[in-house]
């Protein structure tokens, strides 16, 4: 069985969620702070008229950013995932949608920083025999091996903040 994952990175390291919660991904645009907001929020963003509350998920997980604040993105999820309220995350880097052998994951994940550990689904291994297929692979890129922390950001989301 294959799987369509979004990879991403925060604080230089790669990290990947399901692409279906994905709606899409913005150059970083101005911020409105919310007072009194919860620390993980950064605020709000008008975007195309529909505001969307926007999260860190660097200081959710304790991840010192890679990148300047106005060299990172924002990935926006769908709306139905939290209960029609328009939510995004900020990150330092999308890298590219991979689609992925199931047998690439690895869920043995006891090694996983224990603060990350119930939001991971599984550790993707690529540059394994034939794990990356050929026809989600962008041009120039190059499958060496590495490994991706493919995380759960819903349940991140849900279990750790309010919004």
């Amino acid at each position: 069985m294959v799987i369509e994952i979004l990879e991403f990175d925060l604080g230089g390291e790669s990290y990947a969620m399901d692409i279906g919660i994905a709606r899409e991904i913005v150059e970083m645009l101005p911020i409105t702070p919310i007072p009194r907001a919860p620390s993980h929020v950064t605020g709000l963003l008008n975007l195309r008229g529909e505001i969307t509350t926007i999260i860190n998920l660097h200081h959710l997980l304790g991840i010192t950013p890679s990148k300047k604040p106005e060299e990172q993105k924002i990935m926006v999820f769908v709306p139905d995932m939290f209960e029609n309220t328009s939510v995004g995350v900020i990150v330092d880097e999308v890298r590219s949608v991979l689609t992925i052998d199931e047998s690439s994951v690895d869920t043995n994940i006891k090694s996983v920083d224990e603060q990350m550990s119930d939001y991971v689904q599984g550790i993707i291994k690529l540059g394994e025999d034939e794990t990356l297929r050929t026809e989600a692979v962008p041009e120039g890129y190059e499958a060496e091996k590495r490994l991706i922390i493919w995380v759960d950001v819903k349940k991140i989301l849900t279990e750790t903040t309010e919004i």
